[in-house]
């Protein structure tokens, strides 16, 4: 599912000549903790960039942050290294409660609570359903509401917040049509790092050659060129231990491998974003055979423009990507059409 308004003050003040300066207003943020995190350090960080923004230390359960700020930013309250709430640092003075999971007393973060309100109960509708044509109807209700506070925030905070939960689903095209319509988006980290993403998951899509990365782990380096580009079709499995997803996708490469690996088919594991040790427990649990880079983290992802997991790439026997991105039944049909010489690539 996806995820404000205050413009800058310009001064001028005198002396001898006119000078410009932006003004800024003052805030004071209370945040509820519990008496476990007493005297313990909690920060604000710019939701964006992460830079520290702000610290308090727990006091009689409380961690007070007042300072100043010169237009509305998207930040998170972060203890123990731990996001505990994303909100709207914004002038005045408001509560940030991570245990209510809310934000309520300033003009954004009330908006923000009642999107997040309607949100829950749409949420709960469809969970409570069991009519699917119900279900469908409640999903484009969700839709309807997030696309109207995103163009009605497009100004402020709320409506980067919601374009950043859109924009890791959306076309290169889609996003260049909202770019164009609000240019003030590419200011954003975020926002730069996805149409990077974007960028770099064109030049490894269908079509084009492989791009080699290599990986050290337990003193031994390993390539996707050892394995790629050998003259064998070869499905990549990029994937994680803790990623439902990626564990209900082995079974569907086991069927694979048995239909084909006589034929010449060969799968290889690439194991992301994951600790050393799950991989390897998750290997051995999942009764998984073939070979696995582990402790890739972001190295190909990064390269390949991998935004969420599984990501299966079927590569050819010179190299060249023939499919990428599909799962399940998609990902049989295009395997066994590579087989038969009739998978079209762009």
């Amino acid at each position: 599912m996806k995820k404000f308004f205050k413009s800058l003050i310009l001064a001028f003040t005198a002396c001898c000549c006119a000078v410009s300066i932006f003004a800024s207003d003052p805030y004071k943020v209370r945040v509820p903790m519990t008496e476990d995190e007493e005297g313990a350090m909690v920060w604000i960080i710019d939701f964006d960039t992460k830079a520290k923004l702000d610290s308090a230390i727990v006091t009689d359960k409380v961690a007070l942050f007042k300072g100043e700020i010169d237009e509305p930013v998207m930040a998170r309250i972060i203890f123990d290294n731990q996001p505990y709430l994303t909100f709207v640092l914004e002038s005045g003075s408001f509560v940030a409660d991570p245990i209510k999971r809310k934000t309520y007393g300033s003009m954004l973060n009330d908006i923000m609570s009642e999107y997040s309100k309607k949100e829950e109960e749409l949420a709960n509708r469809f969970r409570a359903s069991t009519d699917e044509a119900e279900k469908q109807k409640i999903y484009h209700e969700y839709l309807a509401l997030h696309d109207a506070t995103m163009t009605e925030n497009m100004d402020n905070p709320i409506g980067y917040y919601l374009f950043v939960d859109a924009a890791s689903s959306m076309s290169a095209d889609e996003m260049d049509n909202w770019l164009k319509k609000y240019p003030d988006l590419k200011k954003y980290q975020r926002i730069q790092n996805i149409l990077d993403s974007q960028a770099k998951k064109s030049a490894t899509s269908p079509g084009k050659m492989f791009s080699d990365f290599e990986v050290t782990y337990d003193g031994k380096t390993e390539r996707l060129s050892d394995y790629v580009g050998k003259g064998k079709y070869v499905l990549v499995d990029f994937w994680a231990s803790w990623c439902g997803p990626c564990i209900r996708q082995i079974p569907v490469l086991k069927e694979l491998l048995a239909e084909f690996g006589d034929k010449g088919l060969e799968v290889l594991g690439v194991a992301v974003w994951d600790e050393p040790a799950n991989t390897l427990e998750a290997i051995k649990s999942h009764g998984i055979t073939w070979p696995c880079i582990i402790n890739a983290q972001t190295v190909p992802t990064d390269l390949y423009g991998i935004n969420g997991i599984p990501c299966i790439i079927l590569f050819g026997p010179d190299g060249k990507i023939l499919s990428r991105d599909k799962q399940s039944d998609e990902l049989k049909a295009d395997v066994r059409a590579a087989f038969a010489g009739t998978l079209k690539v762009d």
